[in-house]
């Protein structure tokens, strides 16, 4: 009977030993896997936590660690996507990509001091060409023959300044899904360049700045016609969204462009501050403060079909509601 008896113990310390080994490598291997679907689809890092919810035997924080705390997508995505159309993750920045406008929706970055400064790595603007991102499939893609003699610049909305750590972070910004249409002088080279350094200018400061960019198209009320007029019980017009398309690919130029820009506190446990910015894609006067372009983060959501910070409430960002008032800025560490 003795024998019995451990032979059983036995028994049973070797099945939970293969179980307990069998269920480590099915967990080893749904990372593994995980890693790899996030790669071909980060919408797969956004539900992660879901499709995790099968292996709850091992802690979650197993599923940050390994997928998720040491991917730069994770950083740049620290406050939730915009939106999950066609998400496209580059090296230091992230995008979603929209197929019929040949434009990004939006432009996600998360930038660092050592990043936006001109540091001796070697990094050289000149050394990066144009060009169209071939993963994207050919009847949605743009071409450099769109822009040519277009009237437009190739504007960044990843700007190129924002990454100086490495060469191919620079050069990866010159892939046409971060480029669109942008009225030169007044503008691309003028005012939104101004905003472009003011940012870095934060990040210089506080060390961890998150941007988001991406074009608008803005509705405007139509003047109706005289005969309208007499046949209609008013006369404000109707309202309409009207833009320009170049090139055979139709890109479309874009009526006005957004950045919102996410401060992270110095202090521990500080709040983070948020400004968010439209302009016009349009000429501007060079002598034009950037702060007349604060607008409300709400008009942007509701405009382009985005949800910032989601999840996140608005009162958890210092300065949110005071979007026209430049001084709540002096208060912030």
């Amino acid at each position: 009977m003795p024998f019995i008896g451990v032979g059983l113990t036995l028994l049973l310390l070797t099945g939970g030993s293969f179980f307990v080994l069998g269920t480590y490598y099915q967990h080893n291997d749904f990372l593994h896997k995980l890693q790899q679907l996030i790669q071909e689809d980060p919408y797969a890092f956004y539900i992660r936590t879901k499709l995790y919810a099968t292996l709850q035997l091992f802690n979650m924080n197993c599923l940050e660690q390994s997928v998720g705390a040491g991917s730069r997508m994770s950083e740049i995505m620290k406050y939730g996507f915009p939106g999950l159309d066609d998400v496209r993750v580059y090296s230091d920045f992230v995008l979603s990509y929209d197929r019929r406008n040949r434009v990004a929706h939006w432009v996600y970055e998360h930038l660092r001091a050592p990043c936006v400064k001109s540091n001796g790595s070697g990094v050289n603007r000149n050394e990066a060409v144009y060009q169209p991102d071939m993963s994207v499939p050919s009847n949605f893609r743009s071409v450099l023959t769109d822009y040519k003699n277009s009237g437009f610049d190739r504007g960044h909305l990843a700007a190129a300044g924002n990454h100086k750590c490495h060469q191919t972070h620079c050069n990866e910004t010159f892939f046409l899904t971060n480029i669109a249409p942008q009225v030169g002088k007044g503008f691309n080279r003028d005012v939104w360049n101004n905003l472009e350094i003011y940012v870095r200018e934060l990040t210089e400061r506080y060390g961890s700045v998150y941007v988001c960019t991406g074009p608008l198209y803005k509705p405007k009320r139509q003047m109706p016609a005289v005969t309208e007029v007499e046949n209609s019980s008013t006369t404000k017009g109707k309202w309409c969204v009207e833009y320009e398309v170049i090139g055979e690919n139709t890109v479309a130029v874009p009526t006005h462009f957004f950045k919102v820009i996410t401060v992270e506190s110095k202090l521990p446990g500080g709040q983070p501050y948020m400004e968010a910015y439209i302009m016009p894609n349009a000429p501007i006067s060079t002598n034009t403060n950037i702060r007349n372009f604060l607008a409300d983060i709400r008009e942007i959501e509701h405009i382009a079909g985005l949800q910032f910070f989601n999840g996140l409430r608005r009162s958890f960002f210092f300065g949110t509601n005071y979007t026209t008032t430049p001084e709540i800025y002096n208060n912030f560490q």
